[in-house]
Order: C-alpha cells, then sequence, then structure tokens
C-alpha cells in the first residue's frame, strides 16, 4: 500500500522491469506487477485520510482461505481482514501471527508456478526471512497453520535461525534477535527479490529515489543488500547462487 501508486510503478519498472495490469478494486486503486507473464506482486494506493506506513507484505498460498482463517485463530494469531471474494482472481486474508508479524493468505485458481529458488527470473520473490525476538512461537505456528517443515542452527549473538521448507525445498528463514526488539514496527516479514547484480541493483534504487539501507553482503542463498523505495518501504535484492 503506497501513497503514490503512479510513482511507485515508475520505480519498480525502472528497477525490476516490471509490467502492470489492472488488479482487484475492491479495496480501491491496484495494480499487478508481471515478469514474464507470470503475477509477482501487488501494488495499492492508500485509502484518503489513512497514513499506513508503506511495507511490503508476503502473501503465503493456501487451498482453502476460510480453513486457514480458522487455523490461525486456532493457533493464537489475529485475523484483521476477510477471507474476501476477489471475483474469479481469488480471497484473501490478511493477518498476524502471535508475535505481531503481519502476513497475508491467498487462495488462487491453482495454475500459480512455483518456482525454485536457482531458477527465480530477476524481479521475482526468491525470498522471506520473519524477523522476531525469538524462533520458538514461529516455529509452532507457521508448521501448524500452513503445514511447512523446518531445520534450525544457532546464529551467533542472536536467538537463532529457523528454515522453513515446503516439501523438502527452502522457502523462507525465521531469525530471532535473542528476545530484543526487531525494530521499531516489532516483528516483521521481509521480502528479497531476484537480481543479475545486486551492487548495480542497490546503486540503482538508490539512483531512482530509494535509499541503501545495508550494503551488499554474502549470505547462505547469495550476495543480499536491503534497501527502501521513496516510500521508505524497505526489501532485499538477492543475487542467487546458481550454481551446485
Amino acid at each position: 500500500m503506497v501513497r503514490d501508486l503512479a510513482g511507485s510503478r515508475r520505480f519498480y519498472r525502472e528497477l525490476f522491469g516490471w509490467e502492470f495490469t489492472a488488479g482487484p478494486q475492491q479495496l480501491g486503486p491496484y495494480v499487478r506487477a508481471v515478469v514474464h507473464g507470470h503475477e509477482v506482486a501487488g501494488l495499492g494506493e492508500t485509502p484518503v485520510g489513512r497514513d499506513f506506513p508503506a511495507a511490503w507484505m508476503p502473501y503465503l498460498s493456501s487451498d482453502d482461505a476460510d480453513t486457514t482463517a480458522d487455523r490461525i485463530r486456532q493457533c493464537g494469531g489475529t485475523v484483521a481482514v476477510g477471507p474476501l471474494e476477489f471475483g474469479d482472481a481469488g480471497r484473501l486474508v490478511v493477518a498476524a501471527d502471535p508475535g505481531g508479524a503481519t502476513f497475508g493468505v491467498w487462495q488462487g485458481d491453482g495454475h500459480s508456478e512455483r518456482r525454485p529458488l536457482e531458477a527465480a527470473a530477476a524481479g521475482t520473490p526468491v525470498w522471506f526471512e520473519l524477523v522476531t525476538r525469538t524462533t520458538t512461537g514461529p516455529a509452532a505456528f507457521y508448521p501448524s497453520v500452513f503445514g511447512y517443515g523446518t531445520t534450525s542452527a544457532p546464529a551467533p549473538d542472536e536467538g537463532g535461525r529457523l528454515t522453513l521448507l515446503l516439501e523438502d525445498r527452502p522457502v523462507a528463514t525465521v531469525r530471532g534477535t535473542d528476545g530484543t526488539r526487531p525494530s521499531a514496527h516489532g516483528p516483521h516479514w521481509k521480502t528479497c527479490f531476484a537480481v543479475d547484480d545486486t551492487e548495480i541493483a542497490a546503486q540503482r534504487a538508490v539512483d531512482l529515489g530509494g535509499r541503501l539501507v545495508r550494503e551488499p553482503h554474502r549470505t547462505p542463498y547469495g550476495v543480499r543488500a536491503t534497501v527502501s523505495d521513496p516510500e521508505g518501504a524497505e526489501f532485499s535484492v538477492l543475487q542467487t547462487d546458481r550454481a551446485g
């Protein structure tokens, strides 16, 4: 959700090469971002009179949004919006886990392509990371609601790392902060978009009016940098390791 939809479209088109198509208008002006014919993200305009901070929010796939909403409540989460019908496009839920991290749920038409990490095209969401005080709660919540498998590992000076698995494939990380507050906004999800060159993409974001939040650095999944768009929404760009 952004205040200047036209400006945000220009920023992400120049950064990722996104094309845009009209999306469901139930919540106001909204467009879908498209890469090689595949819908990869959505941008909506904040309603007049509301002052939501701009932020990227991941949507987790569900075969049945109503059942998933019930599970979220049963496992201690909160359902804030939905399930809502979006015509033939699908059904939507906006929720928060027990720690307060916000995420969406999307029940689509069943034809969305699931790309392996190493095969992700530039401009597509390629990795997601939940930053929270401890991995203990998420380790129970997300597998119970969505059926993820998990692997865990200690992280120096942090509250551990938990990897969420879909059919034995890593799809997201939960990173604990050893009990300290993750940020001014509390627990939150981060989104990484694939790029061909992290340094070039990070500099391009700055040139387009964004801000460099964290310099390019090596991660287990590739070279990553964190930037923000002109409205302050933070996201990461990730040059994945395709070999091996």
